[in-house]
């Protein structure tokens, strides 16, 4: 007889980490999706990552600090120039269906005559906002075939990497020459290609996110964390070897879906904004700085908004940029993440998720109780993710723990009756770029 006591619930079966595509399966997959959708060969497959932010959320559009990797899991895109017309052609492996069809001289913001609705606006919005940058004009239409494995719905930037590796195709097959050879990236071209990227999200796709995600899947190194101030859009690589510490940073997917446009991100954008005003700066940057030089503290500042909200939103933002600040200390401290270090390092990452969910209140249950499990089971620190209101968690883990936390945060969903969530391991990977495949 087989199976736990009697009267025992079974325990869910753990799912083995995603695991993600090399660049021959990539290509493979996508070029055959191009072959059956659109008949002969691309010019070419290009791909771009996802992301997972370490620490620093939400203040990307507020001018702060940072801290993503470029995840190791890529959408890929086989693409065929198509001289002599001005329309997309466009199939996703995600997306079961015919082709769509977009006329690129009729693509405009979103709430316009032009807007382009569904998946599609993320291609599409790409190739308007190079020519509305004045990077490119008079490009051709594109025959484009999609296929990813970054999970889409769980905060890690499926979104942008599909923008990316788009603009690093148009970039090659129109001779923009903004992202560089492979292997010496332009960063300064690939800045500028990350933001036509971001202004195809905010203005075609409509959804108001800052510069973090298509920074990292475009300028991003690998066995690097990408520091992004931005403010400035200056970067500085961080280097991050987690193996060698003997640590794993595991990704915990909850499956409650991950949305940006549903008003929820941009009522906070909209408040930190006013806030901002109210205190008479450019932005919540600003006051992280002044309190960083000692000029002031946060409570003298908190004081100087009537507004609750305001003051809860302003707290998160300031205190989160300390948190990106600490832990790139701690990850350039000579001895490494280990002892005293690695344990401020999870309490950074714990701080970060009581903020998120208390001060900034973009958590979820789900999101919540994936934190505590981890922690329970022996995660050195734990946090919420990406935009928030569902998505992704991350815990950083022993090596040799990994499967027991990923077992603990399957059962307490079980125990809850949710979804069986989903994992993946995070390692810091490299840029958007044609792949090799």
């Amino acid at each position: 007889m087989s199976g736990g006591p009697r009267g025992s619930s079974p325990q869910p079966a753990v799912p083995s980490p995603q695991p993600a595509w090399d660049d021959a399966t990539g290509a493979a997959r996508v070029r055959a999706l191009f072959a059956t959708t659109f008949g002969g060969e691309p010019d070419g497959v290009w791909s771009a990552p996802g992301r997972v932010n370490i620490v620093g959320e939400h203040t990307d559009y507020n001018g702060g600090l940072c801290l993503p990797i470029a995840l190791p899991h890529r959408t890929y895109v086989a693409v065929a120039a198509r001289p002599g017309t001005r329309r997309l052609r466009l199939v996703s492996a995600q997306e079961p269906g015919p082709a769509r069809e977009v006329d690129l001289d009729a693509v405009g913001p979103v709430g316009t005559t032009g807007e382009v609705r569904g998946w599609a606006a993320y291609v599409a919005g790409v190739l308007w906002a190079l020519e509305a940058e004045g990077l490119a004009a008079g490009l051709p239409g594109l025959d484009v075939a999609v296929d990813s494995c970054v999970p889409a719905g769980a905060g890690l930037s499926s979104s942008a990497a599909l923008e990316c590796a788009v603009a690093v195709a148009v970039d090659d097959l129109a001779g923009l020459g903004l992202a560089g050879p492979a292997g010496a990236p332009d960063d300064g071209g690939r800045a500028r290609l990350a933001a036509a990227c971001v202004r195809a999200e905010n203005e075609v796709a409509g959804a108001p996110t800052g510069g973090m995600d298509q920074a990292a899947a475009l300028r991003a190194l690998a066995g690097h964390a990408l520091l992004l101030d931005c403010r400035d859009g200056q970067v500085e690589h961080v280097p991050l070897n987690l193996t060698a510490a003997g640590l794993e940073l595991l990704v915990i997917d909850t499956r409650a879906e991950h949305r940006l446009v549903d008003g929820q991100y941009a009522r906070r954008r909209q408040v930190c904004e006013a806030a901002a005003t109210v205190l008479g700066v450019p932005d919540l940057r600003a006051v992280a700085e002044d309190i960083g030089s000692g000029a002031t503290t946060l409570d003298e500042v908190l004081p100087r908004l009537a507004d609750d909200e305001q003051r809860r939103r302003v707290r998160h933002v300031v205190t989160e940029i300390e948190r990106v600040r600490t832990l790139v200390g701690l990850l350039g401290d000579a001895e490494g993440l280990a002892g005293p270090a690695l344990r401020r390092a999870g309490a950074v990452l714990d701080a970060s998720h009581e903020s998120l969910r208390d001060d900034y209140e973009v958590s979820s249950p789900e999101l919540d109780l994936a934190v505590a499990a981890a922690r329970e089971a022996g995660a050195l620190g734990a946090r919420m993710t990406g935009g928030g209101f569902g998505g992704s968690a991350i815990a950083l883990v022993e090596a040799g723990a990994t499967g027991e936390v990923m077992s603990a945060v399957a059962a307490a969903f079980s125990a809850a009756g949710l979804a069986d969530p989903a994992f993946l391991r995070a390692t810091a990977s490299g840029p958007a770029g044609r792949a090799s495949g």
